[in-house]
């Protein structure tokens, strides 16, 4: 049996060749070679060759995917170079016995692989929900012997096979790809599939789409959705996929495909590889390497001076461990998980967003272009009525009675559940009592075929006549109205005009009968000699809240980018009616897009808005470009089509009402398909990522201003300028108050663009404020000699340990408060970093004359080192703020955060 990939590139779903028939070649072939290549035909297989095929071909079922397991998912963890450093870090500790730094940093990398493998085995469970589109039950045609009848039963649908001959019929679910044998008024919805936001016309003939305007619309029944040049395979009207679902009529079909070898599965399977790096992933793996880099030159440095100045070697090794740990954020993951986590949770219950995968709330606020379809989350699932136009292009409200007539008693006469979309419109913009005080006599509904609704009624007063009033597709009504051909051309145009501005078009004409019996059928032959009226035209009703949310979204640097699979035209004028600029040039459809390399789209994708009559591949590709352009890419979508394009955007978005398997594999769910939503949680995800970033810089210029200042005192001083459990205390009291920047409140600046960790940047930052922090340090120990009596006093180790505990500690809480974002936003008191700060300079002066200091091998120090040390940190106040006011003005991205405002933002 030949693999899925070898069966995509023949006939949709053609049967694979194991011993049975041969596979079916690519591009259109007849219905005959179709049955004749199944080894079919319309009586349907007999059961001693479905036995067969189920034996060969497995049944109907979507291919499962077996789930990492914890285990397996903990040890993937473990390949993070953060981790495996902290780990490496832990292991040289355990060697030279120092127990105490050994076991708080082994259980910080085990908290770090906990939480990244529980994201991880969650992350991996959406194939399952695959089974949510799939039917349970369809209805086959089958024999029981070759001479026998065919009969239909119901049967489940993982029993079908190719070459089964099913019936469907309206709110059917296709349970496999079929090619049409006949069919009858037969619409589908297939926007799971394409993104198109109309029902289509499917035919047996390969009819049903042709003539058809694109985004025109084609009257009565509302299966205006028509299969563009974007929508490849899926636009083949003699074809219905799995994943579909019948809107109206009835049809008789032959299996072409089952189970992995559906289109379905096919664009599940295109999803199977993992998620690509995302903006968080790729700024915590730059920041760890530079960590990595500097741990790893700092050790060896140490135990070589204290060997060549000191002789310190044995002695030394616990110090160099612990000094790289001190450069180490050990609470990384704690702060980050805190973070996100009170962030999301804050998110779902003000509202509803629920993140499944805590570091994409970071991306989310990250994100700078935000790809999604029209349908549904800029327009309503409906259309509404345009305007009423007469022959001459000007606005006449008769046109728009007679199409409300129509409407009105095709769906009474010809007995149809509820009026579809297009006449739902002209009901609720006309008066129904002008509709209903026409009699109806006669009605035939809408043929897609055809593409033509036709009442006969009888009007008030006139007796002996009955009117026929006839609605439907531009080019159908006109080409049965009387006529010059010059004339009809003009109307044809204006019709295409009204198409072009994305408008769906409807012709109404009329024809003067003569009385006939209530009850007598029309039929097409009476569609003749009619008489023009003009045309209705349709608009997608826009979203209530969708203009607002732009707004919003342009007001914080998000650029608007739609794929839909509708009509360029249609997609344009909702772009147009919503208040989004799309130059002439900034509309690319599928078919090109296919023609680009990687390297063209990339280039074209930064100025195009609209990318229309997109295929699931073409939207994942969309997504790849524009991260290639430096872009952290946000996609919202709800069907199968746009599997592709969650996993390749930096993070997936999903209403709570897609398909089960897009819900599940999103990163991000909302309650409505609503981008007031994506808003809130473009809003959460940037207040988090602000507070990641500041604890970051906080720690890592603190820290290197230590370690550069150990690095000075190890040369110059006869003993350790601090033991290793010193340095272990130390960094646990300063990470234990950095756990207040999880319940902060940025400064609303951070809101105004993307906020997105760059690791070079937040590498110069923390080279400026760390060499400051040094020289503070460094003149602490000035400090020191004058207050012992002179240099010789810093003989004193438990005296010098003492002092420099305490000014790393007063030190480090001057830079949260000074160094956090929106440091200076007024009022409501000192907040959790004013609390934090607060505590942790009272444990710096406190400590070292309390008992525990004793244990620690710290001591009491004289007032005057305390003065001289106030005037120390004064300076090293105002350099704080001289510096980082100087770092804003030359742009936020020194402060190691990128922000700014992405063209081509609506």
């Amino acid at each position: 049996m030949a693999d899925s990939n070898a069966a995509s590139e023949a006939e949709p779903g053609a049967l694979e060749s194991g011993s049975g028939p041969a596979t079916v070649d690519s591009g259109p072939v007849t219905l005959l070679q179709t049955l004749r290549h199944l080894d079919s035909g319309p009586r349907g297989l007999t059961e001693a060759q479905v036995a067969e095929r189920q034996v060969r071909l497995g049944p109907n079922a979507l291919p499962s995917q077996r789930e990492i397991s914890w285990p397996a998912a903990l040890l993937r963890s473990l390949c993070d170079p953060f981790t495996a450093v902290l780990l490496c870090l832990g292991l040289v500790s355990v060697a030279v016995s120092s127990w105490g730094t050994a076991c708080v940093i082994l259980l910080l990398a085990a908290v770090s692989c906990v939480l990244r493998a529980s994201g991880e085995h969650r992350a991996d469970r959406s194939m399952a929900a695959l089974r949510g589109l799939v039917a349970t039950t369809a209805t086959v045609v089958r024999r029981e012997t070759e001479e026998l009848p065919p009969y239909a039963r119901e049967i489940p649908v993982d029993e079908l096979v190719p070459g089964d001959v099913i019936r469907l019929g309206p709110g059917d679910l296709v349970p496999a790809d079929v090619r049409l044998l006949r069919a009858q008024g037969l619409t589908v919805h297939q926007a799971a599939l394409t993104g198109e936001s109309a029902p289509v016309s499917k035919g047996a003939g390969g009819l049903a789409g042709v003539g058809a305007r694109a985004g025109a619309g084609d009257g009565g029944a509302g299966a205006a959705g028509r299969g563009g040049p974007g929508a490849g395979e899926f636009g083949r009207p003699e074809f219905c996929f799995q994943g579909s679902s019948v809107a109206s009529g009835s049809a008789r079909a032959v299996v072409v495909a089952t189970g992995a070898r559906t289109r379905f599965a096919a664009a599940h399977s295109r999803t199977g590889a993992g998620r690509r790096a995302s903006a968080f992933d790729r700024s915590v793996h730059g920041i760890s390497w530079i960590l990595v880099r500097f741990m790893l030159l700092i050790p060896p440095l140490v135990l070589m001076a204290g060997a060549a100045l000191h002789d310190r070697g044995q002695e030394t090794l616990p110090f160099a461990v612990a000094v790289a740990v001190g450069l180490t954020p050990e609470m990384l993951p704690v702060v980050v998980t805190l973070c996100l986590a009170r962030g999301a949770a804050l998110l779902a219950r003000s509202h509803g967003v629920i993140v499944t995968r805590l570091p994409a709330l970071h991306d989310l606020g990250a994100v700078d272009v935000l790809c999604l379809d029209k349908t549904g989350t800029l327009t309503q699932d409906r259309p509404v009525l345009h305007r009423a136009l007469g022959p001459d292009g000007r606005d006449d409200p008769e046109v728009l009675r007679w199409a409300a007539v129509n409407a009105w008693w095709t769906l009474h006469l010809a007995d149809l559940p509820a009026p579809d979309a297009l006449d739902d419109a002209v009901l609720e913009a006309a008066d129904e009592d002008e509709a209903m005080a026409y009699d109806g006599v006669a009605a035939l509904p809408f043929d897609p075929l055809r593409r033509l609704a036709t009442a006969l009624v009888r009007t008030p007063g006139r007796t002996g006549r009955h009117t026929l009033v006839v609605k439907g597709a531009a080019e159908a009504v006109l080409e049965r109205c009387v006529l010059a051909d010059e004339e009809r051309a003009q109307l044809l145009a204006l019709a295409a005009r009204q198409a072009d501005e994305g408008l769906r078009v409807l012709a109404v004409a009329l024809a003067d009968r003569p009385a006939r019996i209530r009850g007598r059928e029309c039929t097409p032959a009476d569609e003749r000699g009619l008489d023009f009226r003009g045309f209705v035209t349709f608009r997608d009703a826009l979203a209530p809240t969708a203009a607002e949310a732009l707004r919003v979204l342009a007001d914080r640097g998000v650029a608007v980018r739609i794929l839909t699979g509708d009509h360029p035209g249609t997609a344009v004028r909702t772009c147009r009616d919503l208040g989004i600029a799309v130059p002439a040039d900034a509309v690319l459809t599928g078919g090109r897009i296919g023609g680009f390399t990687d390297a063209e789209l990339a280039e074209a994708a930064a100025r195009t808005v609209v990318f229309a009559r997109c295929t699931a591949e073409d939207k994942a590709r969309v997504a790849v470009a524009l991260r290639a352009g430096g872009h952290t890419v946000g996609h919202l979508g709800d069907g199968v089509n746009d599997l592709p394009a969650l996993r390749a955007a930096d993070v997936g978005i999903a209403p709570r009402d897609a398909v089960d398997v897009v819900r599940e594999s999103a990163d991000v769910v909302l309650a409505e398909k609503d981008l007031t939503a994506v808003g809130h949680g473009i809003e959460a995800g940037r207040y988090a990522g602000g507070n990641i970033a500041t604890y970051l810089r906080i720690t890592l210029s603190s820290n290197l201003g230590n370690v550069i200042a150990m690095l000075a005192a190890g040369l110059l001083l006869p003993f350790l300028p601090m033991l290793p459990a010193q340095v272990l205390v130390q960094n646990l009291c300063f990470d234990g108050a950095q756990l207040a920047f999880a319940h902060d409140r940025p400064h609303p600046s951070v809101l105004r663009g993307p906020t997105v960790l760059r690791p070079r940047d937040l590498l110069r930052f923390i080279t400026r404020f760390g060499v400051l922090n040094a020289v503070a340090d460094l003149a602490t120990f000035g400090v020191l000699g004058l207050a012992l009596s002179g240099f010789a006093g810093l003989a004193d180790a438990s005296a010098f340990h003492s002092g420099w505990f305490t000014e790393n500690l007063l030190t480090q809480a001057l830079g949260m408060v000074l160094l956090r974002a929106g440091r200076r936003a007024a009022g409501g008191g000192p907040g959790p970093i004013g609390w934090a700060a607060g505590a942790l300079a009272a444990v710096g002066l406190l400590l070292p004359v309390s008992p525990l200091g004793s244990l620690l091998g710290l001591s009491a120090l004289p007032v005057l080192y305390y003065l001289l040390l106030a005037a120390v940190l004064a300076l090293y106040a105002v350099g704080l703020v001289g510096v980082g006011a100087r770092v804003e003005r030359g742009g936020q991205g020194d402060l190691g955060v990128a922000r700014g405002t992405t063209q081509g933002a609506t």
